[in-house]
């Protein structure tokens, strides 16, 4: 509903559509339902200290990047966190590093709680991939789903800020891709896909998409081994 709640208004408001912060608001209390898996014994305190280093070090590498040309540093560690130790620790991970890079780099702002709420699902969405799987098959699968939540990210971050980016179009004017409050969903579904593709899908997220894969690809064996260290020594000190 933060997302998309904008394609669902039935009746067009001439002068503003503003976007009903009660959402924005709500994040906070999202993570705190999530961060009650500490007291329930899913995270001690050992995997509570991995979870704060690997949100300084993704705060680090995203303020290297910082999109710059679609090169995103974030997503591959993200990622891999959420493979080894499980979805409820992959959406934590997405919202603190995304939350202490902005307060790194400066880049708080309304996009703020988008960004932390599509990298925690990206986060919790590695950590649901199938177990089963080892080796260059688990990379593989990994860059596949890495591949897709770079253009998913790109996605959704538009559909959070295109009905405010572009302002409202008058109905009937053609050629405009600017939301149309009120229009029938399809149309401002097809208007919004021509938006994302000529502005990101070719460019950003390509570039997001990439980054992620080599990352993946070239540093992801080595991260999965130090991580599932990290794991098997907090699981022994648990018991």
């Amino acid at each position: 509903m933060m997302l998309g709640w904008p394609l669902l208004l039935e009746v067009p408001d001439a002068a503003r559509v503003d976007p009903p912060f009660i959402f924005l608001a709500l994040l906070p209390l999202v993570i705190v339902v999530v961060l009650a898996e500490f007291s329930e014994g899913g995270m001690d305190a050992r995997v509570l200290a991995v979870l704060g280093v690997l949100s300084a070090v993704n705060a680090i590498l995203r303020g290297l990047g910082a999109g710059t040309a679609g090169i995103e540093l974030v997503f591959f560690l993200l990622i891999l966190a959420g493979r080894v130790f499980g979805p409820g620790f992959g959406f934590v991970l997405g919202c603190t590093s995304l939350f202490a890079s902005a307060l790194m780099t400066g880049g708080v702002g309304p996009w703020l709680p988008f960004q932390m709420l599509v990298s925690a699902w990206i986060g919790m969405g590695a950590g649901l991939l199938p177990r089963r799987l080892t080796g260059r098959a688990e990379i593989a699968v990994l860059v596949a789903y890495g591949i897709v939540a770079s253009y998913l990210f790109g996605i959704l971050m538009n559909l959070s800020s295109w009905p405010f980016t572009l302002g409202i179009a008058v109905q009937g004017h053609e050629g405009s891709l600017s939301y149309v409050a009120g229009a029938p969903l399809l149309e401002n579904l097809h208007r919004f896909g021509v938006y994302t593709l000529l502005t990101s899908t070719g460019s950003w997220d390509t570039g997001r998409a990439i980054t992620t894969s080599i990352a993946l690809v070239v540093l992801g064996p080595a991260i999965l081994t130090t991580l599932r260290r990290a794991s098997r020594r907090s699981v022994i000190a648990k018991h």
